[in-house]
């Protein structure tokens, strides 16, 4: 059965003990961790919260940006990386979300060889600690300078270049659902997808990320799960929230929405 979580991203003004505490009262079963408050927190404390909370860590954001877009060098990124994936071990997340980093001025191929390189280190410190790596491709409109990965047969191209049993895939649907073929790319995904994310927007992404409630935007998030649940998919799936369009809704309205809506989702499966 799928495990249906939150990403912190979500609730980001709240503390680690809000999320925990709305999550878990809202019948969520996960939670996807964000680093910035993970550290805030500490991770002994976030792995007992989270026990008493019964909920079950569904990821970990991020860990990546090795082309130096964010600030660090490729060795610093990939020892920050390496970090992320010890925490990931202890945490027993389902999987570590991973960012390309932005093109930063260098030529496309110079950029995906570092990209490989740094992926091919990562993937043997997760093989040791058996931590699964994800791959998120981030749309152009609104992460240019998170990733140059936008698509998805660029992100399977790299994921097996790479050849570690590792490596796979994150999926969010703000980010690709949007482009009709991506339905259509499930039956390629299905072999390397460890987490589901689900936007929703009312456009295609410009400037900063602008998500909406789930199914009031243009993203066919019906389809989709009905599409991941034809393919077998038993992973995570994750709400992940934010943008001008919700500053208005309280979290709490935002987390029950959304629980309401995967409840009609999972319904409307079970009875078809």
């Amino acid at each position: 059965m799928n495990t249906f979580a939150v990403s912190q991203l979500s609730t980001l003004r709240w503390s680690m003990e809000q999320d925990a505490s709305a999550y878990s009262a809202m019948g969520f079963e996960g939670i996807g961790l964000y680093r910035p408050k993970l550290d805030d927190f500490g991770i002994d404390r976030t792995i007992e919260l989270l026990c008493e909370s019964s909920l079950h860590v569904t990821s970990l954001s991020w860990a990546g940006g090795f082309t130096g877009s964010c600030g660090l060098g490729v060795d610093d990124s990939v020892r920050d990386a390496i970090k992320a994936v010890r925490e990931a071990a202890n945490l027993r997340a389902d999987t570590l979300i991973v960012l390309a980093g932005g093109r930063n001025n260098h030529i496309r191929s110079h950029a995906r060889r570092t990209l490989c390189d740094a992926l091919r280190e990562v993937s043997a410190a997760a093989e040791s600690f058996d931590v699964h790596l994800s791959l998120e491709p981030i749309h152009p409109g609104c992460g240019d300078e998170w990733s140059f990965i936008h698509d998805l047969r660029t992100t399977l191209d790299i994921i097996e270049d790479v050849g570690s049993t590792h490596l796979g895939l994150a999926l969010d649907t703000y980010h690709v659902g949007m482009d009709d073929d991506t339905i259509k790319w499930l039956p390629d995904l299905k072999p390397h997808l460890n987490l589901v994310q689900f936007g929703d927007g009312r456009h295609s992404p410009v400037g900063e990320m602008n998500r909406c409630l789930l199914g009031e935007g243009c993203v066919p998030l019906q389809r989709f799960y009905e599409a991941l649940v034809e393919q077998g998919y038993q992973g995570p799936m994750e709400v992940e929230l934010l943008g001008e369009d919700i500053e208005n809704v309280s979290y709490e309205q935002v987390l029950q929405h959304a629980k309401l809506f995967f409840d009609r989702l999972s319904g409307s499966v079970s009875r078809s």
